[in-house]
């Protein structure tokens, strides 16, 4: 599908699509919260049509952030298939990890906070990029399979690293919410890309899902 099809993702798809994360993004803080006792607060999903050459400079505005920025990442395939992309700024992933450890005298240094850093990063990651990727597909009655989710970190002044394996010329639609951690002054976002291979299905998908409620 070339690029011009893909813009034209209407703005009543990308309403059902909202609502669609709505649920999705509900979800994946329930989950969260069962498996680490940890309540998010989450921001109305908001639904952009962008180039994927476009989404650095995307980033490099959404986070506003000259440090390094902590990023999980997690593929999913199937019909609905991208990236799952949870981001914390600076700095973050240190307090998340304090957060996490519910012990009293928490301290670690050097590699041994990085490797805990690390592990914490991915568990959150796993569980909100997973249970909203899974909801969605769900709702769509399809299915997706996951990458093992890793850790990126880079300067926030170039996020060319991670459009290295796209096409520029190729269009993305990404699903952005901003999140909260209510006991602790930590944010970020969760982002959801898939790419122009999904767009078709994903039209049809959309269509078919509000067709069950007519």
């Amino acid at each position: 599908m070339n690029q011009e099809a893909s813009i034209n993702f209407s703005e009543d798809e990308k309403d059902i699509l909202q609502e669609i994360m709505n649920i999705a993004f509900g979800n994946a803080t329930a989950d969260l919260a069962e498996v680490v006792d940890i309540y998010v607060m989450l921001s109305i999903p908001n639904i952009q049509v962008i180039g994927i050459g476009e989404l650095p400079f995307y980033l490099k505005d959404t986070i506003k952030d000259d440090g390094e920025s902590s990023i999980v990442e997690q593929k999913f395939w199937g019909n609905f298939k991208g990236s799952g992309l949870l981001v914390f700024p600076s700095g973050s992933g240190k307090d998340l990890l304090a957060f996490l450890d519910d012990r009293a005298d928490y301290h670690h240094e050097g590699t041994a906070a990085a490797t805990l850093e690390k592990g914490g990063l991915l568990e959150i990651g796993n569980i909100l990029i997973g249970a909203c990727v899974g909801k969605v597909s769900e709702l769509l009655s399809t299915f997706v399979t996951y990458s093992p989710p890793q850790v990126l970190q880079g300067k926030s002044s170039d996020y060319n690293y991670l459009i290295e394996h796209f096409d520029p010329l190729q269009t993305a639609i990404v699903m952005k919410t901003i999140f909260t951690f209510k006991e602790k002054d930590i944010n970020g976002f969760l982002l959801i890309l898939t790419n122009h291979e999904s767009i078709d299905w994903l039209r049809k998908a959309l269509h078919e899902f509000m067709g069950t409620y007519e």
